[in-house]
């Protein structure tokens, strides 16, 4: 049994920033890569950024350069900051948790990330 709680969605204008986190808790016996994904109506599920154990990060195209990913691995915790927010930002996040396994992912519940004036 894993738990990720996700934290820090909310409202926030075009061009403000916000910073998420999710923490992972549970039967965790190893961890590959923690990460965020995002979904709005209408779109497939998005990338947005992953970091693996060893601290390698891979970003989505349209957060490049905006969007920074970060993680603690002795809390088993990951960050995602939030930069220069456009509207088309705006979607639920979920933070994801990749096992070395097969069929080992585990999602939090989804965060609200708003970018309207």
């Amino acid at each position: 049994q894993v738990q990720l709680v996700e934290s820090g969605g909310g409202l926030v204008q075009p061009g403000g920033s916000l910073r998420l986190s999710c923490a992972a808790s549970g039967n965790i016996y190893s961890v590959y890569a923690m990460g965020w994904y995002r979904r709005s109506p209408g779109k497939q599920r998005e990338l947005v950024a992953v970091i693996t154990n060893d601290g390698n990060s891979n970003y989505g195209d349209s957060v490049k350069g905006r969007f920074t990913i970060a993680s603690d691995n002795a809390k088993n915790t990951v960050y995602l900051q939030m930069n220069r927010l456009k509207p088309e930002d705006t979607a639920v996040y979920y933070c994801n948790l990749d096992g070395p396994g097969y069929d080992d992912d585990y999602w939090g519940q989804g965060t609200q990330v708003t970018v309207s004036s």
